[in-house]
């Protein structure tokens, strides 16, 4: 309730009030103002100092172009409007955007409003991710992978100054000491152990072929699942890497099916040189499936004549596989333990997937001594970093197995001085 003097308005405490102001019944205070295109615009506060610190951020907002129609919108506002106009990614990365903040943001954090969020609101919102839901930290990088442009794409369109999760990563690594767990190889020993075992037992023969390509080519799965046999020349002994078998939700009325994509990169398109242990699984593969008369009969996305298909004919999942692999490591940890004592520290499989058998190859590469830019170009890194992750961490554990076997020498030698 504002009191008139002489034309100049008080508030309840006779201050007096600017152009905009007025005090309403319950005693707090409201500034209403019109924009250039002609609407009305009102922002409340409990006491007169809060409005007029809000009223000088609307002047700021207003010279740097700051948009003042939307102080209503929520995240999830922002974010319906990204994914309407979002392009130029493929529809399994866009679909998997979808999936993450739906699941993750859009039922709490995303409620809030888009201009009222803070940098310490993210930071609380992806704490709890980690500490309320027990998520990994590359689990949550996937959630601030959309988030971070749902922002970035209202600080572009004039609706916010800064995007409030711009290296809010970088800060929850730290906090959180990277938890990431290391991506282990198979050591040599574990990896004869392993195609042994496929080439010794009837009921996993067939797996050995796709497994051994993998762990000798490098190829990611998909590559792998989604190669055809006119992807690959037996005669010039190339494989030719130009597209991956996806499967996932496409969020339509047939829900999750294959699909192909092709390479994001340039470097995901490549040809790469088949040994003579890849030829040779390549021919047998193709013995097999003659013998047990299988044919391929999927096709996907125009796609057809794919090498590895199940008893069915149709395309492999990842996940056929990856099931398969946790079988052949039961199995054949219990016939290594049926026939050693295991006091003599016998060598087991550990768990892995089939992206350990990719990360395997790259590991052999590098102890092999092969040039990095090779390893790159066979590997499909797009970013070199990525292959000098993998270079760095393989030569850590060279160094200390050389060291350790240096001092086991030292050791030995010193042994044989003193009994002479």
């Amino acid at each position: 309730m504002a009191n008139m003097k002489k034309g100049v308005r008080l508030d309840a405490k006779r201050v007096r009030l600017k152009k905009g102001e007025s005090q309403r019944n319950n005693g707090s205070y409201e500034f209403r103002w019109t924009t250039r295109d002609g609407k009305r615009h009102s922002i409340y506060a409990p006491t007169l100092e809060q409005l007029r610190e809000k009223e000088t951020q609307v002047i700021i907002d207003e010279h740097d172009g700051i948009r003042n129609d939307i102080t209503s919108k929520t995240v999830n506002d922002v974010y319906e409007l990204w994914a309407e106009l979002k392009r130029g990614i493929k529809d399994s990365t866009f679909k998997n955007y979808i999936y993450m903040y739906e699941t993750f943001v859009k039922p709490t954090f995303g409620k809030k409003r888009i201009t009222a969020v803070k940098r310490s609101d993210v930071k609380r919102f992806y704490n709890r991710l980690k500490e309320d839901r027990g998520m990994k930290i590359s689990t949550i990088d996937n959630v601030h992978n959309v988030l971070y442009q749902v922002f970035q794409f209202a600080v572009d369109d004039d609706m916010i100054r800064a995007n409030p999760t711009s290296k809010m990563m970088k800060e929850l690594r730290i906090s959180y000491g990277n938890d990431s767990e290391k991506r282990k190889a198979l050591t040599v020993e574990q990896q004869k152990l392993f195609l042994s075992f496929l080439e010794r037992r009837p009921q996993y023969q067939h797996w050995y072929p796709v497994f051994y390509i993998m762990l000798n080519t490098g190829m990611r799965v998909g590559e792998v699942t989604g190669l055809r046999w006119n992807d690959i020349d037996l005669e010039n002994e190339e494989i030719n890497v130009n597209h991956t078998l996806v499967y996932y939700n496409h969020r339509d009325e047939n829900g999750c099916y294959f699909s192909i994509n092709t390479p994001k990169t340039k470097a995901g398109r490549r040809v790469i040189p088949m040994t003579k242990g890849v030829k040779e699984a390549f021919l047998m593969e193709k013995t097999y499936q003659e013998e047990a008369e299988i044919k391929c009969v999927g096709n996907v996305d125009g796609y057809h004549d794919f090498i590895f298909v199940n008893k069915d004919g149709n395309v492999q999942h990842y996940g056929t596989l990856n099931k398969a692999i946790r079988r052949i490591i039961r199995d054949c940890n219990d016939e290594v333990l049926e026939t050693h004592d295991i006091d003599s520290d016998p060598v087991l499989l550990p768990d892995f997937s089939c992206h350990t058998l990719r990360h395997t190859y790259a590991t052999r590469l590098c102890e092999s001594g092969i040039n990095i830019k090779v390893i790159q170009d066979v590997l499909g890194h797009a970013d070199i970093d990525t292959t000098m992750n993998i270079y760095v961490d393989v030569t850590k554990d060279l160094k200390k197995r050389e060291i350790a076997a240096f001092a086991s020498y030292l050791e030995g030698e010193n042994q044989t001085s003193a009994s002479a």
